[in-house]
């Protein structure tokens, strides 16, 4: 890890915006209380946030304190940044449960609060909760005018492009965060907020107030948003979000994120989700330009994410199940191994005593729908289009037995390149 380290976040594209160009030497003289935001919106992190959490990690590696804070109170609102129709907003109960879930998260990337260096994770439903309305309205929001909070990026973006303009409880939410950054600074004397480009008018918002309220001058960077080659959302698939939680997404289809990253974003990533050094991202950089085929960058970036967010155990296992499906048989693969492989393709449940007589693959395939007809069926054979745990089969009478079970109760069959389906034997 560089010593400096906004150099650090340069060279991995994660400095966007700086709020004052001092930071850079005070950072290289001071040890400073750092923090950054995580909305409680689901009951858990996203891959996105995995920036947040590193850049956290980051400062935390180069001796400074760490802040996560989770919006318990500003997650009832929901920020409007980025956002171009108001949030359905969530219940107070169901806001404090994924508060809990994410703060577990943290706990297992940042660790709990020990020595110097140790992180500090705080909800700011502990204190924004405190406040009357009255209060506020007073205390924090007679320092905001309006000419400066409509000129704030977001609000203008979604006045003048959102499907229904904002509501007062949007408006008011870079209040709330700007107090955050006040309170911290009361508490823990945190001086510097980081988040993604497109939280600079909260934290600028948030540096004026600390100014205002205390005398006191406070800073804020800014990373780019992460974005695909194509332009796509990072992390949406077909399937929906990449979630951090094992529950929510599997060991085995986050591994499978990453493995099928594009080449053009495959080194980008690696400055952006890993703690590789600059070295040795620039030699994985020449081993994917010479053999692209080899997909090297794609796989270190699984293994180094896998790892980092579900342990050694998890990884082991999505990288050797991984390798299985996509380099020959899937013989010796466990139930539970290809049940989360293939949680996505349709399945059939069979009687085993049927498969202990023999079940004609002609027939398996019209059952499962795989083919229309026993004559599809059979064109789909003789044309070498058919699949048996990833192993084709060209005999028209085949017949699958229980020599053929990939595992204790499961055999994969396979059409072309992707249409699999699951058949598990009762």
């Amino acid at each position: 890890m560089s010593e400096n380290i906004l150099a650090e976040l340069k060279w991995r594209g994660l400095l966007e915006e700086v709020s004052d160009p001092a930071l850079e030497g005070i950072l290289a003289q001071q040890k400073l209380s750092v923090y950054a935001g995580f909305d409680p919106s689901s009951p858990s992190l996203q891959i996105g946030n995995l920036v947040g959490i590193l850049a956290l990690m980051r400062f935390q590696q180069a001796g400074h304190r760490p802040i996560a804070l989770i919006g318990g109170a500003t997650g009832m609102i929901g920020d409007p940044s980025g956002k171009n129709v108001e949030r359905n907003l969530l219940t107070s109960q169901a806001v404090a449960e994924n508060v809990a879930k994410i703060r577990r998260q943290l706990e297992h990337f940042l660790g709990a609060a020990e020595a110097e260096t140790g992180v500090i994770i705080v909800d700011n439903a502990d204190w924004l909760g405190k406040f009357s309305f009255i209060e506020f309205l007073r205390d924090v929001g007679k320092h905001f005018r309006l000419g400066y909070m409509l000129a704030k990026e977001s609000v203008r973006r979604r006045i003048s492009e959102g499907q229904e303009g904002m509501s007062f409880t949007e408006f008011a939410y870079m209040l709330l965060q700007g107090y955050d950054f006040v309170h911290l600074f009361n508490t823990h004397k945190c001086t510097l907020q980081i988040g993604g480009t497109d939280q600079w008018g909260n934290i600028t918002a948030g540096i004026d107030l600390t100014r205002k309220l205390r005398s006191q001058t406070v800073y804020g960077l800014t990373w780019p948003l992460v974005t695909t080659a194509d332009g796509t959302k990072f992390g949406k698939t077909e399937a929906g979000a990449i979630w951090l939680d094992a529950e929510m997404t599997s060991p085995y289809d986050f591994y499978q994120f990453w493995v099928r990253v594009d080449d053009r974003d495959a080194i980008k990533y690696l400055k952006y989700f890993t703690m590789l050094s600059e070295a040795d991202i620039r030699n994985l950089a020449e081993q994917t330009a010479t053999a692209p085929e080899k997909r090297r960058a794609q796989r270190v970036l699984a293994d180094e994410l896998t790892k980092l967010v579900h342990g050694e155990a998890a990884w082991k296992q999505a990288a050797q199940t991984s390798e299985q499906l996509f380099s020959g048989t899937l013989h010796g693969l466990s139930d539970q191994q290809l049940s989360t492989a293939f949680e996505a393709a349709p399945r059939t449940n069979v009687a085993k005593s049927r498969l202990q007589a023999g079940i004609p693959l002609i027939d398996i395939l019209v059952e499962t729908g795989l083919a229309k007809s026993r004559g599809a069926a059979r064109r789909l054979i003789n044309q070498g289009g058919a699949y048996v745990n990833n192993q084709v089969e060209k005999s028209i009478q085949r017949s699958l037995g229980l020599t053929d079970l990939a595992s204790a109760h499961f055999i994969v069959l396979r059409t072309g390149k992707k249409n699999y389906h699951l058949l598990h034997f009762e």
